[in-house]
């Protein structure tokens, strides 16, 4: 039965595909959808986007098992701050401003909006190199929860992941995963009430599961509101909802809205969306620990799944959600899960893929040619990089001690810490400067790597152990990647301050011809 469910999806989408192939001749087609999409396509395209095995399966299992029921508060700062606020403020501009600078990827937005071709070239590099941990890290949550329900090896499972992600996305592009997201959101609502439903009764209800969290040490506030770690909870709600203002794969949704009514309706639609599918997976992760007893006792008799320790001798918290459905579900709705996850990662796959190659080819390939890239070319050259792309992610995601939140927090953290803050004071201001963006961009990166090396490599354990005496956890890579972005958003307006806009007549024209369509 599980087989059959998963056959009857993969031939819908994969048919999905093949049938917008004929529509997507042209790179405004293939990347953007030629910038004729309504509301509720954006809004599902957004969410599905946002959403995918990264939260469902890793992030849900880490968070919850860490803070508690308090991790149901990440959701709602993903579905307030991740969705609704990025719509209503960024939304509009964002779709007028890159309709006016003829702009289809984020690099060719900084190009254009100030000036300067070495922005575009080094901000694709910073694209393509940190959009990789990400796509990395999707990889290892579907292929997590694909050994789970059908016992299949975790690198058959990658390979297999990797086939299907080249031909559904090469196949269809932009439009294609538009429709295929409309599809895949509803499937991901349906699916994510019915998992918590699910998990909660097999704990005795919600009265009985929430009271028995309580009784957990070492903290025995697994049940409270703001769980037994406030303060790195914080860091985890800005990182996972401030991202998306910065990240390249999200803010490319709102280039594609066809007008202003539909980003209004697609305002709202966001922002139930995300309230659901986060708000439901954080709130089913915060049971993990409830399930860790259950399981370990009834995995000798029954064969089913275990929470894992890795090879590292650490708890494999990627395993945590798996194993949890594992022990609550039924067979058919576990199959139904598997659809869920599946459907919210291929939107997200198609997402980053599809950014990396587009970006490729037209800010760093097309600009270097000595001879013209017509349409055909452009399309052809970003469908090669697309499997080139995944190759890379593929090899990353093989090693299974690479945790899923550490993977994505590398790839969000450079990303979002290099591109928000330029990006958003550009689309309001005509004061921040060149130089501004230069030095997002070095903070982004800079802060990210550093953190890399001294505490994901082990490069310098002497500073290591002086983060550790720190309240505020130093070493963990989702607080490093908040500081990346808050330090972007105060950096900016500092440089723009101490310098000059050189392109000022450029720029009041941008501005000026923006303003008539506000």
């Amino acid at each position: 039965m599980l087989y059959a469910i998963l056959i009857l999806y993969l031939a819908l989408m994969l048919g999905i595909g093949f049938y917008c192939r004929k529509k997507t001749s042209s790179v405004s087609d293939f990347v953007l959808g030629g910038r004729n999409l309504g509301g509720w396509f954006t809004a599902f395209a957004y969410g599905t986007s946002y959403f995918s095995a990264v939260v469902f399966i890793g992030y849900a299992g880490q968070f919850g098992w860490s803070y508690g029921l308090a991790a149901t508060w990440i959701g709602v700062g993903n579905a307030f701050i991740g969705s609704m606020l990025p719509w209503m403020i960024l939304g509009k501009r964002t779709r007028i401003m890159s309709k006016h600078l003829n702009a289809a990827t984020m690099p060719e937005f900084f190009e254009k909006r100030y000036s300067s071709k070495p922005l575009k070239t080094v901000s694709a590099c910073i694209v393509f190199i940190f959009l990789i941990p990400y796509t990395a890290s999707v990889y290892n949550g579907l292929s997590r929860l694909f050994g789970m329900a059908f016992n299949i090896p975790y690198t058959a499972c990658i390979a297999g992941m990797a086939v299907l992600t080249a031909v559904y996305v090469i196949a269809g592009g932009y439009m294609a995963t538009a429709i295929n997201d409309f599809v895949q959101g509803i499937i991901m609502l349906a699916g994510i009430i019915a998992v918590v439903v699910f998990v909660v009764e097999n704990q005795g209800g919600l009265s009985a599961a929430v009271k028995e969290l309580g009784n957990i040490p070492p903290e025995n506030s697994f049940n409270a509101l703001f769980g037994p770690d406030p303060l790195s909870l914080v860091g985890v709600i800005i990182l996972t909802s401030l991202g998306t203002w910065g990240l390249p794969q999200m803010i490319q949704k709102f280039y594609s809205v066809k007008d202003n009514a539909s980003i209004k309706r697609g305002t709202v639609i966001s922002t139930v969306f995300a309230l659901v599918v986060a708000g439901g997976s954080y709130f089913m992760g915060g049971f993990g620990r409830l399930f860790s007893a259950d399981t370990a006792e009834s995995a000798a008799q029954t064969g089913r799944n275990l929470i894992e320790t890795g090879s590292n001798g650490k708890l494999a918290f990627d395993s945590i959600v798996p194993a949890m459905l594992d022990t609550a579900l039924p067979t058919i709705l576990i199959g139904v899960v598997v659809v869920l996850v599946l459907s919210a990662s291929m939107s997200t796959l198609s997402a980053l893929v599809l950014t990396s190659s587009s970006t490729l080819t037209i800010d760093l390939i097309k600009p270097f040619m000595k001879k013209p890239m017509d349409d055909k070319k452009q399309v052809l050259t970003m469908r090669v990089l697309i499997g080139v792309f995944i190759l890379i992610s593929i090899l990353i995601a093989l090693n299974p001690n690479a945790y899923i939140s550490t993977l994505m927090s590398i790839s969000w953290g450079a990303l979002a810490g290099a591109f928000l803050a330029p990006f958003m004071y550009g689309l309001f201001s005509k004061k921040i400067t060149k130089p501004a963006v230069w030095a997002s961009f070095v903070c982004g990166v800079g802060i990210t790597v550093i953190h890399m090396f001294i505490f994901s490599l082990g490069f310098f354990p002497e500073a290591a152990k002086w983060a550790a005496s720190f309240k505020f956890n130093l070493a963990s890579p989702i607080n490093a990647g908040a500081v990346a972005m808050l330090a972007g958003l105060i950096i900016v307006p500092i440089v723009s301050a101490l310098t000059k806009v050189k392109n000022t007549e450029t720029v009041e024209e941008i501005f000026a011809s923006c303003k008539k369509e506000m």
